[in-house]
């Protein structure tokens, strides 16, 4: 007798059009009975994986104040079966030998399931996502995750796409902010991470002196468990934390028809990195590119991709919803209809959708002083690690009542080297990869183009 497929509160069309019109994070808890995707604890994939070593990164147990970069943290090739020992105590523990158990956590991340299971294709078909109504996307389509309690990704947003997230085993704790908050996460792209824009700021522990705006940003936290699948719309800050003592999840970035410009900004982003950064730094030990990139990038090959960027974005805008391939992605469970929906939508909250409810109201109680967020260049000297309303350094003066009679900076005293801090490469960066500054150049970009 044929086993009965299980019953979903979504088929995939409703479900498509839920994702579709979410504008806040939102849990499925009650999609993903019978895929075969829930088999995948760390024990199973170690059978899978056998001998095959994988790639994991370490991080120490230590509160900073500060994020902790990819490019912060050890790593090692290990055997998941030397994982699971060194998370149980043993002593056959391989790679993590070098480790304290008590002092470090691992993370097995961005794991391509097309990479890590190509000679067992099979392994595919367990993820479905075909049933929230992408056809054809499954595991190929997929990222893993493994870590252990207190692994993490640094807070960062996805400059295009929207994530939809599967917890397998384990939980995980999300901390999510929406992108109108984005002032307040002080964002930089060093180091640098092909489309993800991190958060300066420990969000956890967070250094409310060097960034005092950070307490009026809208905190949505959710807890995610086995069984249920996160939606993250486009352009939603995370912060994400395993905290039970092994962690398995997977994910899929869908590509959005909204996404052209943002691949126009982030060819121009990686451009400018590049170009500027391929200088020596100082002291010769800037890590500045996160070790998920390639070193050997050229310039030619970057403006490859910039003329790559602009000439596919007319046809971005008149393309579909993305199925064809995965890649990284207002505030409120309405919008307006967009095409093909005749009604405005109306997110379907209750039982089987659950909303990732706000947090901020609760902040501002617990932080009764008032903090001015100012707008306009003074949120951008905020954003540099300036107090609001402090007046700025006299090194960030490039011409003035002050300049010499030959237009050069007068300098008096005060302004000697001694007694200033020097605007460093990563402080031009910051201003020149400005998500206002990159987002009109990569128009002025697409008005060439139409005119040639």
């Amino acid at each position: 007798m044929a086993a009965t497929a299980p019953t979903r509160p979504f088929g995939p069309d409703e479900a498509r059009r839920i994702v579709r019109g979410l504008q806040q994070p939102a849990v499925f808890p009650d999609m993903t009975g019978g895929w075969a995707a829930l088999r995948w604890t760390a024990e199973h994939l170690s059978g899978r994986l056998a001998d095959r070593p994988v790639q994991f990164r370490l991080g120490r147990k230590e509160e900073t104040n500060a994020p902790l970069f990819e490019t912060q943290c050890s790593y090692v090739q290990a055997k998941v079966a030397h994982f699971l020992n060194w998370t149980g105590g043993q002593t056959d523990v391989g790679p993590f030998s070098e480790y304290s158990y008590a002092d470090y956590w691992a993370y097995a991340d961005y794991k391509y399931i097309a990479t890590l299971f190509k000679d067992q294709p099979f392994m595919f078909e367990d993820v479905k996502w075909s049933e929230f109504g992408f056809e054809g996307r499954d595991g190929r389509d997929s990222t893993l995750w493994l870590g252990t309690a207190g692994a993490n990704t640094p807070c960062h947003q996805d400059s295009y796409g929207c994530n939809l997230v599967l917890q397998v085993q384990g939980r995980k704790r999300w901390h999510l902010f929406p992108p109108e908050d984005t002032a307040k996460l002080y964002p930089t792209r060093i180091p640098y991470e092909e489309s993800s824009v991190f958060s300066s700021v420990d969000v956890l522990h967070p250094d409310l002196t060097r960034f005092p705006a950070f307490q009026l940003a809208r905190k949505h936290v959710v807890t995610l468990h086995p069984g249920q699948v996160l939606y993250v719309p486009r352009h939603w800050w995370h912060y994400v934390e395993s905290i039970d003592p092994v962690t398995v999840s997977v994910n899929s970035w869908i590509e959005l028809e909204v996404d052209g410009m943002a691949r126009v900004a982030e060819a121009v982003t990686k451009t400018v990195v590049w170009a500027i950064k391929r200088a020596e730094s100082d002291d010769g030990t800037d890590s500045w590119l996160n070790p998920t990139e390639d070193e050997n990038v050229t310039h030619e090959e970057n403006m490859r991709y910039v003329n790559l960027a602009v000439r596919a974005c007319p046809q971005r805008r008149n393309s579909n919803v993305g199925d064809s391939r995965p890649a990284k992605r207002d505030w409120c469970g309405h919008q307006r209809g967009s095409r093909g929906d005749p009604a405005p939508f109306t997110a379907p909250f209750g039982t089987h959708l659950l909303p990732v409810s706000c947090e901020g109201e609760q902040q501002i109680r617990r932080n009764p002083n008032h903090v001015e967020v100012r707008t306009g260049l003074s949120s951008d000297v905020a954003s540099q690690g300036e107090t609001p309303g402090t007046k700025p350094s006299s090194t960030s003066r490039l011409c003035g009542p002050s300049d010499g009679p030959d237009g050069s900076p007068e300098l008096s005293p005060e302004d000697s080297e001694e007694s200033t801090v020097n605007i460093t490469t990563n402080d031009l960066l910051g201003c020149l990869l400005h998500p206002d500054i990159i987002s009109r150049v990569s128009e002025l970009l697409l008005e060439r183009h139409h005119q040639l």
